[in-house]
């Protein structure tokens, strides 16, 4: 005799409206997850500064440093499924708070990234200003903890400081902030196989192939379109070596590659292309199309002349194929008030 098998009835076929109400429910349970682990987080932060906080008060009042180990046998002993209760991240969050305690523009981001990340910027940042750059790219950018390591590695504090655009004469207020974290000072591909004397058709080919990490080190929101991107006016081609889209900018972004120093007659050309991608290419709800130019070398003074004559959004940019940072960059950073300043600007509350 043959068993009957239950067949539970499939879902019916869902309309429009039920699939958004889904949908909609589906985004509130995702946010809700999002909203208690955040709010784990800082509980965590908040209870990792007082014992912070307590320790290095008692080491004020000339405690020796025998205590923290017994702390950390104590705790552990107390609460033995719960981490972090080592002797030496107990040192750090003294570190933590003698640190950050009182520093106006750090106290009131503690809660804002995970203890693990708070480390990282401890251990590799002495600045102030360094440290609230990282903390707010890396909320605002979600980075997770190697991406924060190779930001900080790979200098993007400096990068983004000392970046050479016109955006701010160009650029509507909505976006001129997030355009000038999309640009770079200097790019590294490293991850190139290129010799020192290398062709522009050789090194547009080799950023393609290793389009992955282009768009790494390129940074947050890029998409690649494609290289070689036809343009055609009349009977006439152009051609941009790549174009991108950045998503949060909503804007193509159009990238000629130079071997050799920056020259002003650079700029003209760039200007032409992103005309034509603004009246040819670009979509309705698209913002204009952004240029950069990114050479061998440059002059900044020259840079600085070339962009202020532009009517076009453009920023110019150098790369290196070896990670190594030139040694003047450092001297090259703004007063304090100025790179606070810009800290503002690029994450503003």
């Amino acid at each position: 005799m043959k068993k009957s098998i239950f067949v539970e009835n499939p879902s019916p076929m869902l309309d429009k409206l039920q699939l958004s109400f889904i949908s909609d429910i589906k985004n509130k349970v995702r946010q809700a997850q999002y909203d208690a682990l955040k709010y784990v987080n800082v509980k965590l932060i908040n209870l990792y500064w007082e014992i912070g906080k307590s320790i290095s008060e008692k080491q004020s009042e000339s405690w020796g440093k025998s205590i923290v180990p017994t702390l950390s046998a104590e705790l552990q002993k107390e609460f033995p499924g719960i981490a972090g209760f080592s002797v030496s991240n107990l040192w750090q969050m003294a570190q933590f708070y003698s640190e950050y305690q009182g520093v106006k523009n750090l106290q009131p981001l503690v809660g804002e990234i995970s203890w693990t990340k708070h480390l990282v910027i401890i251990n590799k940042c002495k600045d102030n200003l360094e440290r609230q750059f990282y903390i707010l790219a890396t909320k605002k950018f979600g980075w997770s903890k190697n991406v924060l390591i190779h930001q900080i590695e790979n200098k993007t504090y400096e990068r983004h400081l000392l970046n050479q655009t016109n955006f701010e004469e160009t650029l509507p207020a909505t976006i001129k902030n997030q355009a000038h974290l999309a640009v770079k000072d200097e790019y590294t591909f490293d991850f190139l196989n290129l010799a020192e004397n290398h062709a522009e058709s050789l090194l547009e080919e080799e950023l393609v192939k290793n389009i992955r990490n282009f768009l790494l080190e390129m940074g947050h929101q890029f998409a690649f379109v494609g290289n070689q991107f036809k343009l055609q006016v009349d009977e006439k081609e152009y051609f941009i070596d790549l174009l991108l889209y950045h998503r949060q900018l909503q804007s193509l972004v159009a990238v000629e590659l130079k071997i050799g120093e920056f020259i002003p007659e650079y700029k003209g050309k760039m200007e032409f292309y992103l005309t034509l991608l603004n009246e040819k290419v670009k979509l309705p709800n698209e913002n204009d199309a952004i240029g950069i130019i990114i050479c061998k070398e440059k002059n900044r003074t020259i840079v600085e002349y070339s962009l202020k004559s532009s009517q076009m959004p453009i920023g110019i940019a150098t790369y290196v194929t070896h990670a190594k940072l030139p040694k003047n960059y450092k001297n090259l950073l703004p007063d304090s008030k100025i790179i606070s300043e810009k800290i503002e600007r690029f994450f503003p509350k």
